[in-house]
């Protein structure tokens, strides 16, 4: 529902229905329809990082690791593009989510790609002198960006795939050490 209609025009009625349960039972789970969408993001966020979790264990190069984890996200945004258009772009609409909510989940998410960075810190695949901290927030930034424009078009400029290699690429001349 919060896909098809977006999160102002989805009715809580609408999706107790979609649910094949009554309105009321919605509210004895949920105080209101942002403490469902947060709800929706806490759930969809765990599977999606236990699942990133086991594709970057699968190697010890940061490089890698990095490769797989803008690849796996891409990957998520092409193959189910309705979820990806909740956490892009409706989670943005709730003013509880973007003010109040801490967003342990999407914490965790972030911090995935802050172990990637100190990662290739330590072992000389990244320059020394990045800050993960900032530096996650770089990628990340990347990737939201082309997941938010690539899900609002109806035509796709471009695969996600070339999004990949681009970013890659991209970060790479800032990332990576010159040392090969």
């Amino acid at each position: 529902m919060f896909a098809a209609r977006g999160f102002y025009n989805a009715r809580v009625s609408d999706i107790a229905r979609e649910a094949g349960v009554a309105d009321g039972t919605i509210y004895l789970y949920f105080k209101n329809k942002d403490d469902l969408l947060i709800s929706l993001f806490e759930d969809r966020m765990e599977g999606i990082i236990a699942a990133f979790r086991e594709k970057l264990t699968a190697t010890d190069s940061a490089r890698v690791r990095l490769r797989v984890f803008v690849e796996t996200h891409l990957r998520m945004v092409a193959d189910q593009p309705s979820l990806a258009e909740v956490l892009t772009v409706e989670l943005r609409q709730s003013s509880k989510f973007m003010r109040e909510y801490k967003a342990p989940k999407f914490q965790e998410y972030l911090g995935l790609l802050e172990e990637i960075v100190e990662l290739g810190r330590q072992s000389g695949e990244f320059r020394e002198d990045l800050d993960p901290r900032i530096t996650k927030r770089v990628l990340f930034g990347a990737l939201d960006e082309v997941s938010l424009y690539w899900v609002s078009t109806r035509r796709k400029p471009y695969s996600l795939e070339r999004a990949a290699e681009e970013i890659l690429s991209i970060c790479a001349s800032g990332v990576f050490s010159q040392q090969e």
